[in-house]
């Protein structure tokens, strides 16, 4: 019995010894966490702005004012527009990363079927809305004269791209096609941003509906061994 007491007592000195450091590793996780999310409420309301008065006219004012938070805030987070800016950009490039990866891993190993959720997942809701379509239109009216956004765009980009020429070199060497695979995927990637561009304008007859349909069609006339028009879903060669 003494010896279970004695046990007992210096369990709960030790605990005693560890709960001041728990409490502080506690509430060290509380701050990343709340630093978190006010960042990403910050990021939000410059998603808005840009959406709603384009690039030049968003201050940090109005990002915190969207955010329902104090102009204070904004600076402590990311000390200048600029800095909040980037780290937007980052944060919609992460996300649209993360979506086109999720959709490709989902899609199994047929360079066809790849192709085509790489397509769709381009109108996607949740990625193609008018307020995300208007917050890279106004980063992309911007880039030619920043080269940070140059540099991260360049980079994303780049490796988007060449996943296209990949897929696109597999269905000619598959259908027996012949385009040049870096040719087709610049003419796949140009028909995907101009689909963004006309959604973005409100086009009467541009829907993210009709716009998938136009984006289907294309495949199906690129790669008709792969996509014949009248199926619904591509072959397997």
């Amino acid at each position: 019995m003494l010896e279970t007491f004695t046990r007992m007592k210096t369990a709960d000195a030790r605990d005693a010894l560890l709960e001041p450091a728990r409490k502080a590793e506690s509430e060290k996780r509380g701050r990343k966490a709340s630093k978190e999310v006010r960042q990403l409420q910050l990021i939000e309301a410059t998603i808005d702005s840009l959406a709603k008065r384009g690039y030049s006219e968003t201050t940090m004012a109005d990002v915190a004012d969207g955010a329902g938070l104090s102009r204070g805030i904004v600076n402590f987070h990311f000390e200048s527009k600029e800095k909040l800016l980037v780290a937007t950009l980052q944060y919609m490039y992460d996300e649209y990363s993360a979506h086109w990866r999720n959709a490709l891993q989902k899609a199994g190993d047929d360079p066809a079927r790849q192709l085509q959720v790489l397509v769709a997942a381009d109108f996607d809701r949740s990625i193609c809305n008018k307020r995300k379509l208007a917050a890279w239109c106004a980063f992309w009216g911007e880039a030619k004269s920043r080269p940070t956004y140059q540099a991260l765009s360049s980079a994303r980009d780049a490796v988007y791209q060449n996943i296209f020429i990949d897929l696109c070199a597999a269905l000619k060497q598959s259908g027996g096609y012949a385009y040049e695979p870096q040719v087709m995927a610049l003419a796949l990637s140009a028909m995907l941003e101009g689909l963004w561009l006309r959604l973005m304008m409100g086009t009467e007859d541009t829907t993210r509906e009709t716009s998938l349909q136009a984006a289907n069609e294309f495949l199906s006339a690129a790669f008709p061994k792969h996509y014949p028009l009248k199926a619904a879903s591509p072959t397997r060669s």
